[in-house]
């Protein structure tokens, strides 16, 4: 039986998957002693044909059920109705939420291949940071979201998915992102950059992706449609509402708002119109090799530049996890020495024979003069708590656990400096938004994908 599987074609394979699937979505929610009623109001139940009008998607070797999208629909609905912007017609809303839920399953598939994994204490931390962010217990927080009718396990696994496709894109996308001092140096000598250095742009975006291999006819339906959209913007419609509806953008159902950026932060494909662009201005169609564009200019802003940071001088010692180490050992061991040193041992001897990361322990453990932002944020939390002299408690980051010393503080006149790492991220972001729509579009292209709303 095996053998005469692998023996079909690759369309035969296809069918023979898709209807593999199905069955066994019939037989997992036939067998299930929790699930909802499979039949529509008014139908009587147990019919295979109502067991399958629950299945919306097939994505590869994956089945997304109506369940799934209802439950990622109402999450929307109540986001966009916290920001106010007005809601397409719900056949509309829906695929556009099936299409975002689509493209997550498949990045999510695409994480599992690789073996990107998201433990339960890197995710305790995520929640944690969401609960100080909105100034909350995490009891709180957990009051706030069931108040709103969110599962608290839920909203846990919805952010450990996000955590997983963060690292995903970072791994496939971010790390192939390269900038060089030539890039750096043109961009601080743009005139036009520095005249508007303290300016910040709110905008909002709409984008009618091309496939990839388009047709010339499939290229003009596109633009054509997008014409239509931008023609309905012009007449009064809401701009935010349109984003819902059409836009195929990541921000598309938060009614394709990119936040406040600084000039030099926007991509280049939209500088050249936004430079003659007021507040509240719609552009016209802007072309890339991903679609059409359409930006709407809504406030602008001045912002002062700090130049004066605050740098602290430090040092450390790091105990790594390992294959032969684990997490609760390494952490045995890290407080070992921080009795150790509470003993009167010396830190810079200590680090020297003792810390996993062999670039500063050959210096005692030092990193030398920080700037704020340098560090992963669970390290320069604990160091900005420090008094010069003082050493911390066991920190835990992703390298591990450490203990940190501050040796000095200072104010630093970083002009020249700030403005260089400045460029150097703002050119990274430049190029890894084209480049995350690219791959986005190039993995779902190559995705099977059956919608069967």
């Amino acid at each position: 039986m095996m053998y005469g599987i692998l023996t079909l074609t690759f369309d035969k394979r296809q069918i023979f998957l898709r209807n593999l699937i199905v069955l066994l979505s019939i037989l997992a929610v036939t067998s299930s002693s929790y699930a909802v009623p499979l039949a529509p109001e008014g139908k009587s139940g147990g019919d295979s044909v109502d067991v399958l009008e629950r299945i919306v998607a097939i994505v590869n070797d994956d089945v997304i059920t109506r369940l799934e999208l209802n439950a990622e629909l109402d999450l929307i609905k109540q986001q966009l109705s916290s920001q106010r912007t007005a809601m397409p017609p719900d056949a509309v809303l829906r695929k556009q939420v099936l299409d975002r839920v689509v493209l997550m399953r498949i990045q999510l598939q695409r994480a599992n291949s690789r073996l990107i994994r998201v433990d339960d204490e890197t995710l305790n931390r995520a929640v944690e940071s969401i609960a100080n962010q909105n100034r909350m217990s995490l009891g709180g927080l957990r009051q706030a979201l069931e108040a709103d009718g969110v599962d608290y396990s839920e909203y846990r696994e919805r952010i450990r998915e996000e955590i997983t496709v963060t690292r995903l894109q970072q791994r496939e996308v971010h790390r192939t992102v390269e900038v060089t001092e030539q890039e750096v140096d043109d961009l601080l000598a743009n005139r036009e950059l520095q005249d508007k250095s303290n300016e910040e742009y709110r905008l909002e975006h709409i984008l009618l992706v091309v496939p990839e291999a388009s047709s010339s006819d499939k290229i003009q339906v596109v633009k054509q449609k997008a014409q239509m959209v931008l023609q309905k913007i012009r007449e009064g419609n809401d701009f935010a509402e349109m984003a819902v509806t059409h836009s195929d953008g990541q921000q598309a159902l938060s009614g394709g708002d990119l936040g406040w950026r600084k000039f030099a932060e926007i991509p280049t494909l939209f500088a050249e119109p936004l430079a003659a662009m007021k507040s509240g201005d719609v552009s016209d169609l802007i072309r890339s090799p991903s679609g059409f564009h359409i930006i709407k200019l809504s406030e602008v802003r001045q912002k002062d530049t700090q130049l004066l940071v605050d740098q602290a001088k430090s040092r450390h010692i790091l105990i790594s996890p390992s294959d032969i180490l684990t997490v609760e050992e390494a952490k045995a061991r890290i407080s070992k020495l921080k009795q150790r040193i509470a003993g009167g041992e010396d830190f810079a001897q200590l680090a020297a024979t003792n810390s996993d990361d062999k670039s500063s322990a050959v210096n005692g453990g030092e990193l030398g003069w920080v700037n704020p932002g340098t560090m992963v944020k669970e390290f320069e939390d604990a160091m900005n708590e420090l008094s010069v002299g003082e050493v911390s408690d066991p920190v835990r980051t992703q390298f591990g656990w450490h203990l940190i010393q501050v040796l000095e503080r200072r104010k630093h006149d970083n002009t020249e400096e700030f403005q260089k790492n400045q460029a150097r991220e703002i050119i990274r972001q430049r190029k890894i938004e084209p480049a995350l729509q690219n791959w986005l579009r190039r993995i779902r292209d190559e995705s099977f994908v059956e919608l069967r709303l």
